[in-house]
């Protein structure tokens, strides 16, 4: 068994066609349909249903699947250790991040990377946490920045960032005296918001249900800095986490309104695999993240 094949059974579960998994893996089809074909004889099962055009894996198929993410995972993590005894923490480390978060998550990796400056980072930005959480079981990313309310600590490690907090975002009206609003009365204008798929999102609605409101948003976008552009035309405002406020400031024309009452917000932090030994590049970023917890 040659770990080409995993990753040849692996891209053509992911992109469920055989042309698209071996432009994926750099190959010919059918280099890529006679490697899984001799994986089938190795391990005595059929893992493609297989017809005039791919038509899905079979129940072993799936299971095995699961296997190969974990061993390939496991090669990377040889691959990526032995480069960190070489040559100390090295290597780029992938990381998805839910759209309220990407104002800070420079918290994190501007610390790893002066702490090590061979270390690279790929952020995939605007996920929601059920996606993040979905990349990390099948290692596609090495960490996400995420609300941690909803993690299972069974699968994943946990480190907690911050806690959100919230204020409207509207068009400044110089004779309007500032103050601090009800969700209630934000509810009233006409916003535009995450979409319910993100946590965000529902976290906000949760807020609203206990203020006895339930706003209708227009505009709904993944973006943050698409909401913020929407307010901008002075038609809409929305709710935004205080974090953006800190990064941006007040931008010419807007105004940040606090918003008063309902609980304590809800916690960012950074989530990692649980289910297997962390690389030396993973356990960096987990050593910066336990030293920032600004929860308290």
């Amino acid at each position: 068994m040659l770990f080409r094949q995993l990753e040849y059974l692996v891209a053509l579960s992911s992109e469920r066609h055989f042309g698209r998994a071996a432009e994926v893996c750099a190959v010919s089809q059918p280099t890529l349909s006679e490697a899984i074909r001799k994986l089938e004889v190795e391990l005595d099962l059929p893992l493609v249903v297989r017809g005039h055009r791919f038509e899905g894996l079979t129940p072993e198929g799936e299971q095995i699947v699961v296997r190969a993410r974990a061993v390939l995972a496991a090669q990377g993590l040889l691959v990526s250790d032995a480069a960190t005894l070489r040559s100390g923490v090295t290597g780029t480390i992938r990381l998805g991040v839910v759209p309220t978060a990407a104002a800070t998550v420079a918290q994190l990796t501007g610390p790893l990377c002066v702490r090590h400056p061979l270390v690279a980072v790929h952020m995939l930005e605007d996920l929601s946490s059920q996606v993040i959480a979905t990349k990390l079981d099948k290692f596609e990313i090495d960490g996400g920045i995420t609300y941690l309310d909803t993690v299972s600590s069974d699968r994943y490690r946990t480190f907690p960032l911050y806690r959100e907090q919230y204020a409207l975002l509207s068009a400044d009206d110089p004779s309007s005296p500032r103050r601090t609003l009800t969700w209630r009365e934000a509810a009233q204008l006409p916003l535009c918001a995450l979409p319910s798929i993100m946590r965000g999102r529902r976290i906000l609605d949760e807020y609203f249900a206990e203020a006895d409101a339930a706003p209708t948003p227009r505009i709904e976008t993944t973006s943050v800095a698409s909401l913020y552009a929407h307010v901008r035309t002075g038609q809409w405002a929305a709710v935004v986490p205080l974090a953006w406020q800190t990064v941006l400031g007040e931008p010419p024309g807007l105004r940040y309104s606090p918003l008063g009452g309902g609980r304590p917000g809800p916690v960012v932090g950074l989530i990692t695999n649980a289910t297997t030994s962390p690389s030396m590049l993973v356990q960096a970023i987990e050593a910066i993240a336990a030293e920032l917890d600004l929860t308290s």
